[in-house]
């Protein structure tokens, strides 16, 4: 997925979770963030960061903050909608008869329903997309802040692979030379008890690399047999 009218900036703070002031070119603009979570590590005073400019109208902020360079050099897409995006680009890719985006499945709506057709049976799958921008010494964790949604979604995955689906939860590791995640234990013990029961309950937890650049996340793995 690609960016249109990137900006290069200066983190300078954060006065609620939606919003950024930034310098651009010597210029305080207060852009819109597009992650909720705490990007504490991220999100420094001086930090080096990226802008779009969806010029959409209504809008109260001209700017969409998307990336961030951290401290030790790793540049990593932080827009919490850009997963999903780049999931859907990668799926199509994996020969399934059908992708639909957003399927209601028990009291949740699971980011992804796929089915592929064997002449006249159909398998399913369910799959959750998680983003990972939470990097510790060369390893991925998740979440950076408590998710009593993320823990619901993996508790529908494990009712969904006992019914007989192919569940599966997808970490997009938003940032290069990343090829692990682990469940973040101190920040949501609840999330991390549930990934441990998901694994053992038959859910496929995948880690999907990704390469990032300014205007663009692609995910790099190359794997075609991650589908059973």
């Amino acid at each position: 997925m690609k960016y249109d009218n990137i900006t290069s900036a200066l983190f300078i703070d954060r006065p609620n979770r939606f919003i950024a002031d930034v310098s651009i070119d010597g210029t305080t603009e207060t852009v819109h963030v597009k992650n909720t979570g705490r990007c504490k590590e991220l999100l420094l005073p001086g930090a080096e960061i990226y802008l779009t400019k969806p010029c959409s109208k209504g809008r109260k902020t001209r700017y969409d903050l998307v990336a961030v360079r951290k401290n030790n050099g790793l540049l990593i897409n932080i827009d919490s909608q850009a997963p999903n995006k780049v999931v859907y680009e990668w799926l199509s890719t994996h020969g399934f008869t059908k992708v639909i985006p957003e399927y209601t499945y028990g009291n949740s709506r699971i980011d992804f329903c796929m089915e592929r057709s064997f002449g006249i049976t159909t398998e399913k799958y369910l799959m959750e997309v998680k983003g990972c921008t939470l990097e510790r010494d060369g390893i991925g964790f998740f979440p950076d802040a408590p998710t009593q949604r993320g823990t619901k979604h993996l508790c529908e995955l494990i009712k969904a692979a006992h019914e007989g689906y192919h569940a599966y939860c997808a970490f997009v590791i938003q940032m290069d030379s990343i090829t692990e995640v682990r469940p973040n234990t101190d920040t949501d013990p609840d999330f991390a008890a549930a990934f441990e029961e998901a694994k053992r309950s038959g859910v496929h937890i995948l880690f999907l690399p990704c390469h990032v650049e300014p205007d663009s996340l692609t995910i790099i793995s190359k794997t075609n047999e991650v589908f059973v």
